[in-house]
Formats: structure tokens, sequence, C-alpha cells
């Protein structure tokens, strides 16, 4: 039922449409951009609903409050304390080698904010655990969500990092002025 109700909502109703031709192995990081808006989120989970997906995601620790954080959490949100230095990365990379199935999602930007330097650690989690990265792209201007492009990260951070900032550079946020792939 919800997933036929995301399937209508999503592609039917708002308009949206998916190229999608990455396979979806059991372990993998999706890398999710541009993300410029909160809508960002809706549309997500409407994807991942209408497409039959369930994974984690990481969402700053702030809007884990009640009645919120209880669904957050329901949905795979998991809380991020950025005031704090811990070792996230190495944790889900852990989790990610001794799991079976492990889906994450991550926004490289780290922010809806415009950010030339975007966040590092959905690499090192995928290098560390030696899973994929699928890089995901939701471009408002064609209501269209891409993914044509994956990657493993062998350590060449620099080389990498540089092919994935530039895939997703013709991606068109809800707000395009609050993204860049910053140099490259």
């Amino acid at each position: 039922m919800w997933k036929k109700f995301c399937n209508w909502y999503l592609y039917k109703h708002l308009g949206w449409k998916k190229e999608i031709t990455v396979p979806h192995p059991d372990k993998y990081i999706i890398c999710l951009a541009p993300h410029t808006s909160n809508w960002d989120f809706l549309i997500g989970q409407l994807y991942a609903g209408a497409e039959g997906i369930k994974t984690n995601f990481l969402m700053k620790k702030e809007w884990f409050f009640w009645p919120l954080g209880p669904i957050f959490r329901k949905l795979g949100g998991i809380a991020v304390f950025r005031d704090r230095h811990t070792s996230m990365t190495d944790n889900l990379a852990e989790t990610a080698k001794a799991a079976t199935t492990f889906k994450l999602c991550i926004t490289p930007e780290g922010t809806r904010s415009l950010n030339p330097e975007w966040k590092k650690g959905f690499y090192y989690i995928a290098l560390k655990a030696q899973i994929p990265i699928l890089l995901y792209g939701a471009d408002y201007e064609k209501r269209l969500i891409t993914c044509t492009k994956s990657i493993i990260p062998t350590g060449d951070f620099d080389k990498e990092m540089r092919e994935i900032k530039l895939y997703f550079k013709d991606f068109k946020g809800k707000k395009p002025e609050l993204f860049t792939i910053g140099e490259v």
C-alpha cells in the first residue's frame, strides 16, 4: 500500500522520473546531491518508498526532537553530533563490514547552504568497508532522479572526489544557487 502510494505521488502526481542504471548490491553508500532544501528529504523518502528501498541516513542531531526524533529514527535516521569529534566514520565502516546488508544515504555537502568544501566521511566509510558509492542526483529542473555511476574507492581521494563532484555538476537542486561542486 505504501509503495503504491509513493509511486503514484512521486511519479504521477509530482511528475518525477527516474534513470537508474547502476546495480544495487547488498551493501552500498548513496551519495545524494544536490542538497539545497528540506524538500530533498521528502523526495528521497518518496523515491525510497516507491522503489522499496530501505536506507539509513545521517541527519544533524538538532532534528531529533519530539515528535520528529522517533519518526526520523523509524525511517532510518542516524543523529550526527557535529560539535563532537567522534569516530562515526570508523564505526559506520565497521558496521558495514559486519552486516549482511548496509545501505546508507549521505548528502556530501553536509548542509543545505552553499558549501564548496564537501564532507569526506561518505568516501572513507566506503573505502574502509570496501563497498561502492552509488551516485544519486536529484534534478528539480528536469524532475529526474538519476543514478548512472558508482565508484568503489581505491584511496586515491583527490582523483575520485573530483570524479564524484564532476558527476553532479549539471544537476539543479530545488534552490540551485545553494549548490556548488567547488574547485575541481
